[in-house]
């Protein structure tokens, strides 16, 4: 289900984003049309994204996303609407690839944790998913990736 992870240290990315805070049965709903308006607003500025899409999860909780959805953007971002500067961490993350359906994420995520645990290493509290091969790419779902960061206690 998911790659073997491996530890690295990130650097800091600038980027575009939209903060969220939604029920977790309203993500579906508010994910696609923030997408369209995050694109929207960095085709106005003239801002090509250089990644594509992640969710910067920040707070987790059993019914509640709070994240930032973004791109990863070469050239700075001016506040628009919803749209913000902002950034990825530097920092060492947990990382692995999975490879399926995004509703096989919460699996993924949970075989992830099993790992970091087994491995004596302690997950901080934000994560992110970057979704390298999605429904944008390829029709099939069983050929969707997904990046699964985990940033470590230090």
């Amino acid at each position: 289900m998911i790659s073997i992870p491996e530890i690295l240290q990130t650097e800091a990315e600038a980027a575009a984003v939209i903060r969220l805070t939604v029920p977790r049965s309203e993500m579906r709903k508010a994910f696609g049309p923030a997408v369209g308006e995050l694109m929207a607003a960095l085709a106005d500025q003239g801002v090509k994204p250089s990644s594509p899409v992640f969710a910067h999860h920040l707070k987790m909780s059993p019914d509640t996303f709070d994240f930032e959805l973004g791109v990863k953007v070469a050239a700075p971002v001016k506040a628009t609407g919803r749209v913000k500067p902002g950034g990825l961490p530097a920092t060492k993350v947990a990382r692995t690839i999975y490879s399926g359906p995004y509703e096989g994420l919460p699996s993924a995520w949970g075989e992830f944790d099993a790992w970091m645990r087994a491995n004596n290493h302690e997950k901080a509290e934000s994560l992110w998913e970057l979704y390298s091969v999605g429904p944008q790419s390829t029709p099939d779902p069983a050929n969707w990736r997904t990046e699964l960061n985990r940033p470590l206690k230090t």
